[in-house]
């Protein structure tokens, strides 16, 4: 059995809720992994911003900026 694996940066956990817990159930938490966790070296002749971009994104190169993108608000359908 063979599963493929899905890259994601955003991750999820359901923290444990006793049922002798007084406090209601705080439900889904999300957290986000920055993506040079996923890159062992630098390659070389890798894709970088404009000066100006670099300095608005935080990062030279286009690998690692990631899009923060708040997963608790509430989206307009």
């Amino acid at each position: 059995m063979t599963r493929e694996k899905t890259f994601t940066l955003v991750k999820s956990y359901k923290p444990f809720h006793s049922k002798f817990d007084p406090c209601p159930p705080i439900g889904r938490k999300y957290y986000r992994t920055p993506p040079n966790l996923y890159i062992n070296f630098q390659p070389p002749n890798m894709e970088q911003f404009t000066p100006e971009e670099a300095l608005k994104y935080g990062t030279l190169w286009k690998f690692f900026y990631d899009f923060y993108d708040n997963p608790y608000r509430e989206r307009e359908t």
